[in-house]
């Protein structure tokens, strides 16, 4: 039996501004944004190549809930997925090259924290 990750549900305070961020900054595609009623609403988007989408809204996740800070992206070319997050206005970290891979750190507008990794390192050295 597979088990498969799918969703993930973000805490934002403004769907309206997420949306944008993740979807014109970012880069996701918009799957779905769909209001119930007055009490709910629901976004979902995902990452171009994903399996996996983030959903955000209103009345999806407790009041008490705080940011998440351990969300994880894998790419295959750290250098532009730098230069598409720097261009798109995000702040982003530099490149840190480590012996498991490459990275870049951002967060959205509500503080959710995202490492973005390249799995094979861009220097042989270890």
């Amino acid at each position: 039996m597979d088990w498969k990750l799918e969703l993930v549900v973000l805490p934002v305070t403004d769907m309206d501004k997420s949306l944008a961020f993740y979807r014109d900054q970012i880069g996701l595609n918009v799957d779905h944004d769909h209001t119930v009623d007055e009490n709910i609403r629901f976004v979902q988007m995902t990452p171009p190549g994903s399996a996996c989408s983030i959903a955000f809204g209103k009345g999806l996740v407790p009041d008490d809930q705080g940011p998440i800070k351990t969300l994880q992206m894998v790419v295959t070319d750290i250098e532009a997925a730098h230069t598409h997050l720097k261009n798109a206005g995000v702040d982003v970290s530099d490149i840190a090259d480590l012996a498991w891979g490459s990275f870049v750190y951002f967060a959205d507008p509500d503080d959710n924290a995202w490492a973005v990794q390249q799995i094979q390192p861009r220097n042989s050295g270890g």
